[in-house]
């Protein structure tokens, strides 16, 4: 079941924390804010001392005093469960409850996160004060929702306290039944790590070469999602019973959390925290950097969550910690630009993190729309334009729908399978970016598509093309539903080391591909890493010579009815095979013994007729294109990421929806610029 975000109107918001503050500049802080346009007020997540003092003693003046002022200017609250931060008193009298580290160190009380999800008391007493806010604000007029904690799984994503080594032993138990189920699973009879007794189960713990069995590893994660889930889901069950008629959500999308199955089950939609200037940290050194315009991959994975979501920390100003001042302050436009970013990919609620920089705490670099002096700024003046313009077009646009023609599948078995496979998971990611790249710079809306037991032939066929670079784990399932798919006409990209894996992680006695071999028609004479001092193979392909065949290469050995598009040169098998392509009823697979890079990437996605925007546009590489569509009209966003002012050609008529003219012909797009254009869907 899809979980979409539903309001009327596209809305904005922002983050407030009034116990950082003086009571004395709540008032001119939310008339501000009701100045600015702003709906929703989020607060509440990191101020479990102020609600429970001392054990068993609740005090909700502070907030009741907030809550009611917010109220008083118009604002809709989102109240925070305060358990990302569990206080002072609780963890000393509750030591169990905190996190520990593979090697058994107890992380302690300074900082956040810092709590297991299994521990008995922390989970007993995260659904008293959960119980105790919710009967207080069940009914109060001014909130709308909640959000359960804050980031699950940010700051660490593994756990081994004590609690979660027993719980951890229960679920495998639940999973397997018998020691011989678990032992053949994880294939223990290697290097004789046989469990005679469940009392010898633990999570993984320190190995001499820190190489623990990966079916071990991989199970680990499972277990560590269904922990955080359960964790929400306790959380959840409260709130449905102490305040029906308010939504519930959680925010973040960290790993180790399959997100997909915790929103379906127990939220009302998925909320992101957004931050694009993160891309330019860590993206500053690769091939053709889309540095913030990464993050537009980030809310198409989001949007495969929630069709309509919400963002509940949009980036406003210069990111930081006190131990981390990485991220340049946004430049003049691209705080509007990231705002656009996120509702062309589907958001239709966009708060801004934060109202004013935090002057005390780690994060005092972290700033938000007003500075630490309080005084106006251009990053205010932007968010009131940004304000002025989504009251014009929000009513069209929310609810309305992203539209692509192609889409990545991922998929939570390979993730983490691949997260410890130092060999193999940069393969993944390598081609991955590789083709986000080549999908942004051709102006080709994409999805992201999660790929679980339940998906089903009708879900994939919402697709011209989809691209499965590296899947190792593919199961006979789902080798069938994707000859299916072909079959019905579909079309699927596969890349080198897929189809080789079970679900557990170990290997099938079968040639690679593996359960993928009559689809692709291929099986894999030999394979081979490309040593770094070795002459790096190439290959060509639609009259370019000389893409390079990077990292891996397998040479690929034909069954019937495979047409041979490109073979390799420069290396020992010379000539042999490295890209196919196979018919199958109305439609065709691919399959690359290599690694993508965006070469490569580019001159595929030409096979497919997925350029539909080329009769409406002429854009430079440096624009987004996107398109939502509702109730017959396509609501088209052009984004320049560029500090240059970009030249496009309009061919059709449209409307500009932002200042209400008819644009068609030349345009020019100014730095960090963005165009919304409205016109009737063709198709």
């Amino acid at each position: 079941m899809e979980k979409r975000l539903v309001i009327n109107k596209l809305k904005l918001g922002v983050c407030y924390y009034p116990e950082h503050w003086s009571e004395d500049l709540w008032e001119d802080d939310f008339k501000r804010m009701k100045d600015l346009g702003i709906t929703y007020v989020r607060m509440g997540e990191f101020a479990w001392t102020i609600f429970e003092p001392e054990e068993g003693t609740f005090s909700f003046d502070l907030f009741d005093r907030a809550v009611a002022k917010a109220h008083e200017f118009g604002l809709s609250v989102i109240m925070g469960t305060p358990t990302a931060t569990p206080p002072a008193w609780l963890t000393e009298k509750y030591p169990d409850v905190l996190n520990v580290a593979q090697d058994g160190i107890s992380y302690q009380h300074g900082a956040r996160r810092h709590y297991n999800y299994n521990s008995e008391n922390y989970r007993k007493l995260s659904s008293i004060i959960v119980t105790q806010m919710a009967q207080h604000y069940g009914s109060n007029p001014a909130i709308v929702g909640w959000q359960i904690d804050n980031e699950l799984n940010c700051e660490i994503d593994v756990f081994y306290s004590e609690a979660d080594h027993h719980a951890f032993r229960k679920w495998a138990k639940e999973k397997y039944k018998t020691l011989d189920n678990l032992n053949n699973a994880w294939g223990t009879v290697f290097w004789n790590q046989t469990y005679t007794s469940w009392n010898q189960v633990y999570l993984t713990r320190k190995t001499v070469p820190n190489s623990p069995n990966p079916h071990h590893m991989l199970d680990e994660k499972r277990f560590i999602s269904d922990s955080a889930i359960s964790y929400a889901a306790l959380q959840a069950d409260i709130l449905r019973k102490h305040a029906p008629n308010h939504w519930i959500t959680t925010n973040g999308m960290f790993k180790h959390i399959d997100n997909h199955r915790m929103t379906n089950e127990i939220l009302d939609f998925y909320a992101y925290d957004s931050y694009p200037n993160f891309g330019r940290v860590i993206e500053d050194h690769s091939e053709k950097p889309l540095r913030d315009r990464k993050w537009s991959w980030n809310l198409s994975v989001v949007r495969s969550i929630s069709p309509n979501y919400a963002i509940f920390e949009q980036q406003s100003g210069s990111g930081g910690w006190t131990t981390r001042l990485e991220q340049p302050s946004p430049k003049p436009g691209q705080l509007r630009l990231w705002t656009y970013q996120s509702i062309a990919h589907g958001a239709d609620m966009v708060m801004y993190f934060r109202w004013r920089t935090a002057t005390k705490g780690t994060e005092i670099y972290w700033h938000g729309i007003n500075d630490y002096h309080n005084q106006p700024n251009r990053r205010v003046k932007e968010v009131e334009q940004v304000s002025s313009e989504v009251q014009q077009i929000g009513e069209k646009i929310a609810g309305s729908s992203y539209q692509a023609e192609a889409a990545l599948i991922s998929n939570y078995d390979n993730e983490w399978d691949g997260e410890f496979d130092q060999w193999h998971g940069p393969y993944a990611t390598k081609s991955k970016d590789a083709w986000i790249k080549a999908f942004q710079y051709n102006h080709i809306p994409v999805d992201a598509f999660n790929l679980h037991s339940e998906t089903t032939v009708d879900d994939l066929k919402k697709y011209k093309v989809l691209i499965y670079p590296h899947a190792a784990i593919v199961t006979k399932q789902q080798a069938n539903l994707f000859s299916e798919y072909v079959q019905q006409g579909g079309n699927i990209i596969f890349g080198c080391r897929s189809g080789y894996k079970d679900e557990t992680g170990q290997t099938y006695m079968k040639e690679f591909p593996g359960y993928l071999a009559d689809l692709v028609g291929i099986t894999v004479e030999e394979f081979t890493r490309v040593a770094p001092f070795e002459q790096v193979p190439s290959i060509n392909f639609k009259g370019a010579h000389d893409i390079e065949a990077n990292d891996f290469n397998e040479v690929l050995q034909l069954q019937e009815d495979v047409e041979v598009i490109s073979t390799f040169a420069g290396a020992h098998f010379e000539g042999k095979p490295a890209l196919v392509k196979r018919n199958d009823g109305l439609g065709s697979s691919y399959y690359y013994g290599g690694v993508f890079n965006l070469d490569l990437a580019s001159l595929l996605i030409n096979e497919f007729e997925l350029n539909s925007y080329q009769d409406k546009f002429k854009l430079p590489e440096e624009i987004e294109l996107a398109i939502r569509q509702k109730d017959g009209n396509d609501y088209t966003f052009l984004l320049n990421y560029s500090d240059k002012p970009q030249e496009i050609v309009v061919k059709k008529e449209f409307r500009n929806m932002l200042t209400g003219n008819q644009v068609c012909g030349g345009v020019t797009l100014k730095p960090y610029g963005v165009l919304v254009l409205e016109s009737k869907n063709t198709k």
